[in-house]
């Protein structure tokens, strides 16, 4: 793979180049976490692709969206300008129909994360997806009143008491920072559990506190996860981020202890 193009000088490249995309191992985080063997957590990263562009056989532009779907338990993720950077290197280039686009990309992510992804090409007069902002259906926490002083992850903060509840959360005040940049990163955060309550309000300054926190965003999800697990010890959790985009991307992980739970593409209003 390429050297990491975050924080360089780019060039940007309008015709095929696979050699762009740049992979980085999930080990070093996880070992962090203290989950380098054995993952506590089934999911995938969902990421959508709002600027995808080629040439069909006649020279003319298709345009289209597209999702990725990469399995959690993949060696690598893909650093997001290196992905960037190669979807646009599509765009002088011609192919023979929508399905060879899928497969191509397919191919290539797939050697990237050294896993199978699974990829969909919905050219943009096919109408369709995610045409619709949805609506949240879950408690909403940011109109609680809470005093926040932590803006690093700070897990002592989170509490439970006895009763025990079956729930879904959300709040849109999650924001974590790009590693290499600096750049922030807004999401919105699902957070789906049965067991002992969790105290909304502390929940809350919990997920206030990742606002100065340095990481890419499936690292910030498994640590979300990872605490909510340890402390709060669910009999069932999901944590489910929906981050907005950046230069047409945005990447959105999933985490659950439920296997058979697929997340839904849903398109939220910040998205």
């Amino acid at each position: 793979m390429s050297h990491n193009p975050l924080g360089q000088q780019t060039e940007y490249l309008s015709e095929y180049a696979p050699h762009l995309l740049f992979s980085i191992a999930r080990a070093e985080s996880r070992k962090q976490l203290g989950i380098e063997s054995g993952l506590p957590f089934f999911g995938m990263d969902i990421w959508t692709g709002y600027e995808l562009s080629w040439l069909n056989e006649s020279g003319k532009p298709v345009v289209a969206v597209a999702e990725f779907r990469i399995p959690c338990n993949s060696e690598f993720i893909i650093e997001s300008k290196s992905f960037k950077l190669y979807l646009n290197s599509l765009n002088q280039t011609r192919f023979a129909s929508v399905n060879e686009v899928r497969d191509i990309v397919e191919r290539d992510l797939s050697q990237a994360a050294k896993a199978q992804v699974t990829v969909q090409v919905f050219p943009v007069g096919s109408g369709g997806y995610l045409a619709e902002v949805a609506r949240p259906v879950a408690i909403e926490l940011d109109d609680l009143d809470v005093t926040v002083d932590a803006y690093h992850p700070a897990p002592d903060l989170l509490v439970v008491s006895s009763e025990q509840v079956s729930e879904t959360l959300v709040s849109h005040l999650l924001k974590t920072n790009c590693p290499v940049t600096g750049q922030p990163d807004w999401a919105s955060v699902f957070i789906r559990y049965t067991g002992k309550k969790i105290m909304h309000e502390n929940l809350l300054r919990y997920l206030i506190s990742f606002r100065e926190h340095q990481d890419f965003h499936e690292h910030c999800v498994e640590r979300i996860f990872c605490d909510l697990q340890r402390v709060c010890k669910p009999e069932a959790l999901s944590v489910y981020a929906r981050y907005t985009r950046r230069g047409g991307l945005d990447i959105n992980p999933f985490r659950s202890t439920d296997s058979s739970i697929q997340p839904d593409a849903i398109r939220l209003i910040r998205q």
